[in-house]
């Protein structure tokens, strides 16, 4: 038996192994929670196609664990990994997917509309790029009230091209808002991929546009993610402003599953390998037994726990009941009467 590498100095000690957990335990339950919704699928529970985030559970994991319940968050259309990051209850997520009543948003807002503001999560959109600027205002908010929160907000390379994301990372560079731009590079917006679309080899360059730090990070190492991140929460918590972080990272499955597109745009033996050679899971599974941070059994029982947590989900969710007909006209807002 060979001795074990020591641990990074975050991962060191008992902190270190309680923080490692937590890492491991929400890239699980974000992992199991989408292959739930794919036996859904399958079974013809869900109402709709979903955007899965396999394969970028680092990214999305290492940049809310960076951040306190607190603090906010905005998302996008692959936006389930996004609450469940941020520590949000799998039951009432997994409902919301099922369109029931005890959903997060009633039912009404399905798998790419989310908002749970227990964790501070404002919302996710399937119009690209929209929740930037909700972002920044929510880092206006926090500046103007003084609360020290931050405002974290998640983009993919699709939209790192919108004028939104530049009106809005204008704004925050000029009046040094605490919001954190993160961009996850998956390499495609739906089919395009980013060497077609984008100026520049890394969005992360476009950062010193407007004042603000612009770094770029292995996205499937969820400790370096979570690094990058918590400096720039550090940064912005000190009043330095915004700050554009860039990970580099993989999207395990179709754009949308279910979705065919008609003319190929990567190598499907390629993207079968992804799962042995980037997946970020089995990387830091690896790393932490190299380590010597976690023992197999622990991961093993942490896994466990996982599975009997989204699988408690699920019951949930085919327990709960659809909201009511009436229910459609709640939540809208129809003035009694409209002048001209």
């Amino acid at each position: 038996m060979t001795d074990s590498i020591a641990p990074p100095e975050e991962l060191s000690g008992p902190d270190g192994a309680t923080l490692a957990r937590e890492m491991m335990r929400r890239m699980q339950r974000v992992r199991q929670f989408e292959e739930a919704t794919i036996a859904l699928f399958h079974a013809g529970e869900l109402p709709a196609m979903v955007h899965l985030s396999i394969g970028q559970e680092a990214a999305v994991v290492g940049a809310c664990l960076a951040t306190g319940t607190s603090d906010y968050m905005t998302g996008n259309h692959r936006s389930h990994g996004h609450p469940i990051a941020k520590g949000a209850q799998l039951g009432a997520l997994m409902a919301e997917l099922l369109g029931k009543a005890t959903g997060v948003c009633g039912g009404k807002g399905g798998s790419m509309h989310l908002a749970d503001f227990s964790v501070g999560s404002l919302g996710e959109s399937g119009i690209v790029g929209s929740a930037i600027p909700v972002a920044t205002g929510a880092g206006l908010a926090a500046q103007v009230k003084g609360s020290g929160q931050v405002a974290l907000c998640f983009f993919g390379d699709g939209a790192a091209s919108e004028g939104v994301l530049h009106e809005s990372m204008n704004m925050a560079g000029i009046w040094k808002l605490p919001v954190i731009y993160f961009c996850e590079n998956n390499g495609y917006a739906v089919s395009v991929t980013a060497e077609e679309s984008l100026s520049v080899p890394d969005v992360a360059i476009r950062a010193g546009g407007y004042g603000m730090p612009g770094v770029v990070v292995d996205g499937q190492d969820v400790l370096a993610v979570y690094r990058a991140t918590r400096d720039a929460v550090t940064r912005a918590r000190a009043g330095e402003g915004p700050s554009l972080v860039e990970a580099k990272t993989y999207r395990f499955h179709e754009h949308a599953y279910g979705l065919v597109v008609p003319q190929p745009y990567r190598e499907q033996s390629v993207v079968d390998s992804w799962f042995d050679t980037v997946d970020p899971i089995t990387l830091f599974h690896q790393r932490l037994l190299d380590w010597g941070v976690l023992t197999s059994d622990e991961l093993q029982t942490l896994h466990d726990e996982v599975k009997s947590e989204v699988d408690a989900a699920v019951e949930f969710a085919r327990e709960s009941p659809f909201p009511p007909l009436e229910a459609a006209y709640a939540d809208v807002y129809a003035p009694s009467e409209v002048t001209a």
